[in-house]
């Protein structure tokens, strides 16, 4: 299970205070892009789950992950998914994006579960598309920190997000630093995922 904060703010302005006031703590830049698969006859999404190749694509030494997550629920900006994730093959990956079928077919510990806990039959996996989001990775007060900067067709979205086992104490303690410097935000209700699904900024 992975619990995360999840703040959003409003604006390019407010993310912009945000990279400032954090920027003694900055550790890496990710360039991320996201794209997301279902069965051919909506096996996953039937039962709340999805499937994520993640490329971080800083370099030409692209990594890749695939992800399977279910059951997301976001309650006053603490998120809790079921997440199973493991490394994967770029060059594969890649492959996967341009003919999803191909899933079928590669040795993975996560598409195996995908195809045999969910029942992904042999219409195999369908592309659905997905997006591309530039994220600043910050180490401050014993957390990680991650601000997003979130980029759809139809608009681009501003997140602060915290993975954590005491999602509450982070959460006053971000919020405390944001008021502080007088920066709004939001408690997050959906997932980057189900905004892209929506097809519309929250």
């Amino acid at each position: 299970m992975e619990v995360e904060v999840k703040l959003k703010l409003p604006d390019s302005a407010a993310h912009q205070k945000v990279l400032s006031l954090f920027s003694p703590y900055h550790a890496k830049t990710h360039h991320q892009r996201n794209t997301f698969f279902d069965g051919a006859s909506g096996e996953l999404s039937s039962r709340r789950a999805v499937l994520r190749l993640r490329f971080y694509e800083n370099s030409e030494n692209v990594k890749c992950m695939v992800c399977l997550k279910a059951k997301a629920v976001i309650i006053d900006g603490v998120s809790r998914v079921e997440e199973d994730e493991e490394e994967f093959d770029p060059k594969i990956g890649y492959e996967c994006v341009s003919n999803p079928r191909k899933l079928m077919e590669v040795k993975s510990r996560v598409l195996k579960r995908a195809k045999e806990e969910f029942g992904v039959a042999e219409g195999g996996f369908i592309g659905l598309g997905g997006f591309k989001n530039v994220r600043n990775v910050f180490e401050w007060n014993g957390v990680e920190l991650e601000v997003d900067e979130t980029m759809y067709d139809f608009g681009t979205c501003y997140e602060i997000e915290c993975e954590s086992t005491e999602p509450e104490k982070v959460k006053a303690m971000i919020e405390a630093l944001l008021k502080e410097n007088d920066i709004d935000y939001s408690y997050s209700e959906v997932s980057k995922f189900a905004t892209f699904r929506a097809g519309k900024l929250p």
